[in-house]
């Protein structure tokens, strides 16, 4: 049965959502949501594991890749900005399929580059699409989940990233030694397409961007019958939990309504965060390598990352659940900190040691990476939070950029491991703006819901 306003036909669509089950088509959204996460973070680590063998067979240096890693980065900062953009005005399913087709061409395409130079355009536009599935993505993740269990589902569709590295990292320790670097990109960009079919007929809009389109009320009535949600005839939609909080769209509404702490600490939070994880995905591998390790095994240090991530990932999500997102977050950016500074001191020597302080490494940072995305969909209306999400996750696409050229100038002026003290400063920096942020996700958020923002002092 519907959840229906006595006042003249109105139906509340947050409230419809919320106080419903969890049907099997808003599960199945999710799960391609996860999905389409899943191959971004695939193929966006498909150029970690290939730098060492271009290295050696195109007989240039690390610092020649720092401009082409980069671009990737470059080109996933500007799609993140834009494909929230039209997520808010034209669709988050239009946004999400448009960047797997441009993820796919363009890494298709760099399976038959020639030059450092194709290569990095290649990236650029690639980057466009990685950086846009990404947040539409999550977004959708979270406007089609119950608030109950809103936190868990977006951090296990965030948590689809490092697994995702780590599937690529597993797959390119087959392709890269039997087919060579080609057959690692055409297989990679091959799998968007697929999936994007997938998506074409399976992928609904967003009942709550729908809601705010009164042309395309039909269209919201058969999701929500599909959803076993029945509306009388001639209702009408609102949001008025979220609408109460919306002011105007665009940028600027991210600053509007005491939300200008927010958005500023989630930026920095963002960018140094993400700067440490990209240091890690693009330049673990090469700096293994410089350390006398053949491929296969440097590969398997970003794998170990990778897997400690997605253990990291779900267990805070679990713990947020239960107490909220402010100190779990900080202690695990603590827990990446220090575990940078053993890891720098102990030396990479020890194969063994190596994997296991890179795994906790891994487990610590992406616990907090993944879960930011449920403190940005908590912190913003709906109406603004794929602008709100993806501007956030731009500023920390910056950080990326900035971790093509670090990564590169540390490992070749300073040594391999001295690399690690940017990871271990960068998530200092992030508990500082962490515990900046005023709308954290509360305690027991099954009963405020990551979309109704909770302000600073409530009860966490």
């Amino acid at each position: 049965m519907s959840n229906l306003r006595s006042d003249v036909g109105s139906v509340d669509i947050g409230d419809l959502l919320d106080s419903g089950m969890w049907s099997g088509l808003q599960k199945t959204v999710a799960c391609l949501a996860a999905l389409a996460v899943l191959l971004d973070g695939f193929d966006s680590q498909l150029i970690s594991f290939a730098i060492p063998v271009l290295i050696k067979e195109w007989h240039v240096t690390r610092g020649d890749f720092a401009p082409v890693v980069a671009c990737g980065l470059i080109g996933m900062s500007i799609g993140s900005f834009f494909a929230g953009w039209i997520g808010d005005r034209v669709g988050r399913r239009v946004a999400v399929l448009g960047s797997l087709v441009l993820l796919g061409l363009a890494t298709c395409a760099i399976g038959f580059a020639d030059s450092l130079f194709t290569i990095g355009v290649l990236r650029l536009l690639a980057g466009l699409g990685i950086g846009g599935a990404l947040p539409t993505a999550t977004t959708m993740t979270a406007e089609f989940t119950p608030s109950r269990y809103r936190t868990i589902a977006v951090t296990a569709t965030i948590t689809c990233v490092p697994l995702g590295g780590m599937l690529a990292g597993l797959f390119a320790g087959q392709i890269l030694p039997a087919f060579g670097w080609h057959v690692l990109f055409w297989t990679g960009g091959i799998l968007p397409f697929v999936l994007g079919l997938v998506l074409l007929f399976g992928f609904p809009e967003s009942p709550r961007f729908l809601t705010r389109r009164r042309d395309r009320w039909p269209e919201l009535v058969a999701l929500l019958q599909r959803m076993g949600r029945k509306t009388l005839e001639g209702a009408t939609f609102t949001d008025r939990t979220e609408q109460k909080f919306e002011t105007r769209d665009g940028v600027g509404a991210l600053f509007e309504a005491g939300r200008a702490r927010d958005t500023l600490a989630l930026w920095g939070s963002f960018f140094l965060c993400l700067l440490a994880v990209y240091s890690a995905f693009s330049w673990l591998p090469t700096m293994l390598a410089a350390q006398g390790l053949d491929v296969a095994t440097a590969g398997s240090g970003l794998t170990a990352y990778n897997f400690g991530g997605v253990i990291g990932a779900l267990v805070c999500a679990f713990v947020i659940s239960r107490f909220g997102s402010r100190w779990p977050q900080i202690i695990c950016a603590l827990g990446a900190a220090a575990s940078a500074l053993i890891l720098e001191r102990l030396g990479l020597g020890s194969p063994g040691a190596m994997v296991f302080w890179l795994g906790l490494h891994g487990l610590f940072v992406n616990a907090v990476q993944s879960t930011l995305y449920a403190v940005a969909a908590h912190a913003y209306p709906t109406k603004i939070r794929a602008t709100g999400t993806a501007t956030a996750l731009a500023f920390g696409r910056l950080g990326a950029v900035l971790s093509a050229f670090v990564g590169a100038a540390v490992i070749s002026a300073a040594g391999p491991s001295s690399y690690l003290n940017v990871l271990a400063a960068a998530m200092l920096g992030v508990a500082l703006f962490l515990a900046l942020i005023q709308r954290h996700v509360g305690a027991g958020s099954s009963a405020s819901g990551p979309l109704a923002p909770v302000p600073s002092g409530a009860a966490e």
